[in-house]
């Protein structure tokens, strides 16, 4: 199949997924420092994926890639952390995790590709 836009991307549709789920479940926390950090992380996987493609270069798409991946991480790492702080329910952890490494597999696995 080929990809024409940054939207047909399967992860960037993922994570434009767990975005939204992440910006709803901490709406009303006070926690300015952490809501901050955990959203920016995960606009930063949807984000990096749009403008590696829009670059129209495979050496520089691998390495937006790389970095939508490293992003993806930190929000694993802020969900294990909002988790340990009961800021989310382990039922909102397990679903948001399950995402973030799904969305990093098919980063992997599209990196290898390019």
């Amino acid at each position: 199949m080929k990809i024409n836009s940054f939207e047909d991307i399967i992860a960037w549709q993922k994570a434009k997924i767990m975005t939204v789920e992440i910006y709803q479940l901490f709406s009303d926390s006070k926690d300015f420092g952490f809501k901050d950090q955990i959203q920016r992380a995960s606009v930063s996987v949807m984000n990096n994926i749009a403008e590696g493609f829009e670059r129209k270069s495979n050496k520089e798409f691998r390495q937006y890639l790389y970095i939508a991946k490293g992003s993806c991480g930190e929000v694993r790492s802020m969900l294990y952390l909002a988790n340990d702080l009961k800021k989310i329910s382990e039922k909102e952890f397990q679903q948001l995790y399950k995402l973030s490494v799904e969305i990093s597999k098919i980063l992997s696995g599209f990196i290898k590709t390019l």
